[in-house]
């Protein structure tokens, strides 16, 4: 029987409870119905449950889903997602600069090789519990991590317990890797770069649904980006896709797409924001929105090639609303970087405040992991990456985050180990448009005309 991922309703009203407490919502008693009726959790890792259910059920969770909603929020006027009402929300918001020049197409390509080999580390790890990360990392010596994970030498029972990715692990073991796997991390920015080249700074929401129902197969968008896909299907318009029946819409995947708006708007992150909204809105809201600005706002700042990664974090967190969920989570993980010496600490710490509450692909945990593990290794290329996989949760999306931004602060492919980027090949696979075997130095190239074009 195929159970499409994602979309099923009664998968989806697990998730939108656990959504609308995060929010500020209270759905005690349409939990109570759903569970009266016999209504099942939603499937604690993967996209759908092993099962389907009956007719009524699967009604019954739309009708709730939508009554759900409906509910009132005590954060709205704190985390709201229109971009004025978040700048009013920002004491801070960058003013714009005088004028910048771009970076240099040898320090995009480092900042495309840093996501690439980032996402790469985490990709057989993805989905696998943090004491499954560590204990695969020490039954080959590989921890603290310092290269790419290997299944030579692990142990057969634990290899059981702690299987690799099923996707990944046949393209990003040591062993195995032959270039760059396609990879939805690397997908997005493939598809920007596209909007960019297509529609220029000025694009729209409605530039981003169109290119996507043209150029992105929807077997390869998960959470948030499969529900809007599937919304756009339907007839609803954007930014409505982002809020229907999407209880994702506060996940990590509009943060994944944010790097070519930072690539692009160097010393200009207030800027590099507000286009990464115009990208986010299609599928997030409130901190979904906030991460992919804040992560935009930290490219831009870096791609100047004359700030260090704290100055970085400073200038994302000051496009986030000051009272959100988010600006709490970056506040605490910078806090915990610079007092903890120990990274496993951190980590550790981490997880005990996200952990319970929040899915493992939320943006709140994993943002706030992406932050301590930038500030911990103070932007060095391979700790920042080996920092944001070793934290679980999103592992390669976190490794790709932090590759790109350490790459792009090292300012050069040369300054990435040869461990790290021989292995890629200097090139990538992809379903997206034309881009399929294309080198990093093509795409720096690529994207370094975006970034200057006027």
């Amino acid at each position: 029987m195929l159970r499409l991922t994602w979309v099923q309703p009664e998968d989806l009203l697990g998730h939108e409870l656990r959504q609308a407490r995060l929010d500020g919502r209270e759905p005690s008693a349409i939990e109570a119905r759903w569970r009266a009726a016999g209504g099942p959790d939603a499937p604690p890792r993967a996209g759908a449950s092993a099962h389907g259910v009956s007719r009524y059920l699967r009604l019954l969770a739309e009708d709730l889903l939508d009554e759900l909603a409906d509910l009132p929020s005590g954060l709205s006027h704190d985390e709201p997602t229109d971009l004025a009402r978040i700048r009013s929300l920002c004491p801070d918001w960058p003013a714009p600069p005088s004028s910048q020049p771009a970076p240099a197409p040898e320090a995009l390509e480092a900042a495309w090789l840093g996501r690439a080999i980032g996402c790469l580390l985490g990709k057989p790890v993805e989905k696998i519990p943090l004491d499954g990360i560590r204990a695969l990392a020490r039954a080959t010596g590989n921890w603290p991590l310092t290269t790419y994970f290997t299944a030579q030498g692990v142990p057969e029972d634990l290899l059981a317990q702690h299987p690799w990715n099923r996707r990944s692990a046949a393209t990003s073991l040591a062993e195995n890797i032959d270039g760059m796997p396609e990879d939805d991390d690397l997908n997005y920015p493939l598809l920007n770069l596209l909007l960019l080249r297509r529609h220029g700074r000025t694009f729209s929401t409605a530039d981003v649904a169109r290119l996507w129902l043209d150029e992105l197969p929807p077997g390869r968008t998960f959470t948030a980006e499969r529900v809007a896909y599937r919304n756009l299907l339907t007839g609803i318009e954007p930014p409505h896709t982002a809020r229907h029946r999407n209880p994702f819409r506060e996940w990590i995947g509009a943060r994944i797409r944010a790097d070519v708006h930072g690539w692009t708007h160097a010393g200009d992150p207030a800027a590099a924001a507000e286009q990464a909204h115009r990208d986010a809105v299609l599928t997030h809201t409130a901190n979904g929105v906030y991460a992919a600005m804040f992560t935009a706002a930290v490219i831009a700042t870096a791609a100047t090639g004359g700030q260090d990664v704290r100055a970085c974090l400073r200038a994302g967190r000051r496009v986030v609303p000051s009272r959100s969920r988010l600006a709490r989570a970056i506040d605490h993980a910078v806090r915990l970087a610079e007092s903890h010496e120990d990274f496993d600490d951190i980590v550790d710490e981490l997880h005990a405040r996200y952990s319970p509450a929040h899915h493992w692909v939320h943006a709140l945990p994993n943002t706030a992991l992406l932050t301590a593990a930038l500030t911990h290794a103070d932007g060095d290329v391979a700790g920042s990456i080996c920092r944001a996989v070793s934290g679980g949760w999103d592992t390669d999306s976190n490794g790709a985050t932090a590759g790109s931004i350490a790459g792009l602060l090292a300012g050069a492919p040369d300054a990435l180990p040869d461990h790290w980027r021989a292995p890629l090949k200097n090139r990538l696979a992809t379903t997206v448009a034309d881009f399929d075997g294309t080198g990093f130095d093509a795409l720096a190239h690529l994207t370094h005309l975006e970034a200057t074009r006027p």
